[in-house]
This record gives C-alpha cells, sequence and structure tokens, in this order.
C-alpha cells in the first residue's frame, strides 16, 4: 500500500473526484478525513470508505470559512494526531459569462471558493506539518487556465491563482520537507458535467481533445495518488497537467 499509515484531509468529497481520490487513498491504507458543505453527500462517501474496509471521518465545512477550517484541521489532528496529506478538491465552476456581466459577488465566490480555500487549509495545517517536517498539499486547478475558453475570466484568474500559489508555498515550506504541488484536469466525467452539457456539447469537448475521450475521476485520482506517494518525494512546485493532451 503506497500510502499506509498516512492521515488524508481531502475536502470537496460529496461527489466526483474527491469522492474517488477518498475511495482511492484509504484502499491505498490512508485513513481520511473528508469534509464538503454537503453533508448528505459527504457522510456518503465516508460510508463508502468504510464499507471497502477503511477508516474515515466525515467533518463538515465551508472551505471559505476560516472557522469551519480551523475546526477541520484540529478535528483531524485530535483524532489522529497529525495531518499528512491535504488535497483541496472543492471548487465550483463558472457559466461563460462576459466580464462587463460578472458581478462582483460572482467574482467573490469563485475566488473564495477555489483560492481562499488553499489558503486557509496551509494556514490551519502548516504548523502541524512544519512541526512534522514533512507533508503533502495537492491543490486543483484547471486547463482552462491556461488554455482559456470564452467567457470564464473570473474561473480563468482563480484558477491561475491556484498554480501561483502552489509554486509559492512549495518554496516557502521545501526546508520542512513539505511538498506542495497541483493537478491540471480537463473535462472530467462528473454528475455536473453530465448534468450541465447535451450530448451534441460533450461531443465539441471530445473533439478538442486529442486523447479522444472524457476524463473520468480516476484519471485524477490516480495523478493525485502518485504526488501524494513517497514515489514523487522529490517533486514540488508543479502543475501536473492531466488533459487527454488538451493543452498541447
Amino acid at each position: 500500500m503506497r500510502l499506509r499509515n498516512k492521515v488524508a484531509l481531502i475536502t470537496g468529497v460529496a461527489v466526483g473526484i474527491g469522492r474517488v481520490e477518498a475511495r482511492l487513498f484509504a484502499a491505498e491504507g490512508a485513513t481520511i478525513v473528508a469534509s464538503d458543505i454537503n453533508e448528505s453527500g459527504g457522510q456518503e462517501t465516508v460510508s463508502m470508505v468504510k464499507e471497502s474496509g477503511g477508516e474515515a471521518i466525515f467533518v463538515p465545512a465551508d472551505v471559505t470559512k476560516s472557522a469551519d477550517i480551523k475546526h477541520l484541521v484540529e478535528t483531524a489532528i485530535q483524532k489522529y494526531g497529525r495531518i499528512d496529506i491535504i488535497i483541496n478538491d472543492a471548487g465550483i465552476p463558472q457559466k461563460p459569462t462576459q466580464v462587463e456581466d460578472i458581478d462582483e459577488a460572482l467574482w467573490h465566490r469563485v475566488h473564495d471558493v477555489n483560492v481562499k480555500s488553499v489558503f486557509l487549509t496551509a494556514k490551519y495545517a502548516v504548523p502541524y506539518m512544519k512541526k512534522a517536517r514533512k507533508g503533502v498539499i495537492i491543490n486543483t486547478s484547471t486547463q482552462n487556465s491556461v488554455r482559456p475558453q470564452p467567457g470564464h475570466a473570473a474561473l480563468v484568474s482563480a484558477k491561475n491563482s491556484v498554480i501561483a500559489i502552489t509554486k509559492a508555498l512549495a518554496l516557502d515550506l521545501a526546508p520542512y520537507n513539505i511538498r506542495v504541488n497541483c493537478i491540471s484536469p480537463w473535462t472530467i466525467n462528473t454528475p455536473s458535467f453530465q448534468a450541465s452539457l447535451s450530448e451534441a456539447e460533450k461531443q465539441q469537448w471530445i473533439d478538442m481533445t486529442p486523447l479522444g475521450r472524457i476524463g473520468t475521476p480516476e484519471d485524477i485520482a490516480y495523478g493525485a495518488l502518485y504526488l501524494a506517494s513517497d514515489e514523487a518525494s522529490w517533486v514540488t512546485g508543479i502543475c501536473l497537467s492531466i488533459d487527454g493532451g488538451y493543452g498541447i
């Protein structure tokens, strides 16, 4: 098992990528501290982990609220004594909107969920990682940040900021043997993706992807598993594109 005796805190576990990562990491030996604003979905993920023989707890949290993230981190420490891995998977998309039609509330919401959340988990968990002199943080960007689609100015700004903070934290935390990386997915077959597009629109996304298919949550989860494992012990400050070749 590649993550035996590790404690992994994962946000955004209620559906999609976060759920698959929680299950995969547990199968690889990690204890899961699962969190989401969607309590029913998060609890369902924890039940899946336990039914497969894994160890997990669920802690509800709004990743934009400092008090919630502080409680999440402290709960993990009180329960298990440490946090070895953080995966910041909580995020929201942006419907195509021209810049003149983006109101400030939307701009702030997109940045708070996608970027402020990364800052808050680091703020409260890094002191424990520094004390242990080890740790892994994995953030989630998007290929839309480096090859933008029209009408996504808020999301592109937010997810580019995720890449920037990843690199900044990687430099700051390297002396403590804390590695910080991010993953940049392209279109992934999640419930929100299935619900938001027609079959014709889905085919358009496929046609833009050299490998000719939509990605799966497992595609991303296995990339995260590599970055979280000791096999990536000399990898920090990168943004790993998992995109079927879209970014070429």
